[in-house]
């Protein structure tokens, strides 16, 4: 299927952009038509623009996602490096866009001396994908600081919604309508009088010590079953190092899949596929994915 975008965006749209380059499992197939908006104005030209038929997907940092290697049918929209505005709102707010690094969230909050951000360092991603799936990290959430979310839809119409709008749990957001993304919110916290800045530190401090932080992953692969945790229960399944192509689970942390290099995105699936069967049969427990599966078996 071919696709050709309006003549204005024509010479800043990319073709079969590999999305292995936007992943940080480094690993996926082209996406048929890759942009990154120049900011707010150009994303709504084109949105505005496109086709009502033609299949629309968003990427930030490329954390949480697996691409699969035949790539991605339609239009990947790249948030990175755009949508990037984090600003004070009023005494306790802050308002920032879908673009911001969750960790940038966390450093700056502690300058501000407002809290519970911290645990937004440990969210590798940005707000916008913390924001869809309601990620979390060292106990803490990403809607327990909403107070009203900026959404787009793909005629390019903005508007603002509360919190209370959306339904929220572990891992989960449900909206009030289909067909809207995130553009930023507006979150709420308190100000604080602790040193934010010590306890962002320690707890990368602690995230470096637990994770295979440097190593090619996505964060963790599986939801905690409730009363447990996923890496327990793979770890106790004598699943650490096992490895399907070039991808293996990590040996420091079993909730963590790595790419040592060459990896397809098939390996990981499989590997994935597998440590859910072993789990299931060891310890009668069902693991559920938070890692996004997109795109088309190459």
């Amino acid at each position: 299927m071919s696709l050709a975008v309006a003549s204005e965006f024509a010479g800043r749209v990319r073709y079969d952009e590999p999305l292995s380059r936007h992943t940080s499992w480094h690993v996926g197939g082209p996406a048929q038509v890759w942009f990154n908006p120049r900011d707010r104005a150009d994303l709504i030209a084109f949105l505005g623009s496109l086709p009502p038929a033609v299949p629309i997907h968003w990427i930030g940092l490329g954390s949480n996602l697996l691409v699969r290697d035949g790539g991605v049918p339609g239009v990947v929209i790249s948030t990175h490096g755009t949508l990037d505005d984090l600003q004070r709102n009023g005494a306790s707010g802050v308002q920032a866009g879908a673009g911001v690094a969750c960790a940038r969230v966390a450093r700056q909050c502690a300058q501000w001396q407002l809290g519970p951000a911290a645990f937004f360092a440990g969210i590798p991603g940005t707000l916008g994908g913390a924001l869809a799936m309601n990620a979390g990290a060292f106990g803490g959430e990403t809607w327990r600081q909403v107070s009203e979310v900026e959404t787009i839809d793909r005629s390019g119409q903005t508007r603002w919604r509360a919190a209370t709008e959306y339904r929220t749990g572990y891992r989960q957001v449900s909206a009030p309508v289909a067909g809207e993304w995130f553009l930023g919110a507006r979150l709420s916290f308190e100000r604080s009088a602790a040193d934010q800045g010590e306890e962002v530190r320690a707890l990368l401090q602690r995230r470096k010590l637990a994770q295979p932080i440097g190593e090619w992953s996505c964060g963790s692969v599986f939801t905690n079953p409730p009363g447990d945790f996923a890496a327990r229960l793979i770890e106790t399944a004598g699943l650490k190092g096992l490895r399907i192509g070039d991808a293996s689970v990590s040996a420091k942390h079993a909730n963590f899949i790595v790419n040592h290099g060459h990896a397809r995105a098939a390996d990981i699936e499989q590997l994935i596929e597998q440590v859910q069967a072993t789990v299931q049969r060891v310890h009668g427990v069902a693991l559920h994915p938070e890692v996004r599966i997109l795109g088309e078996v190459g």
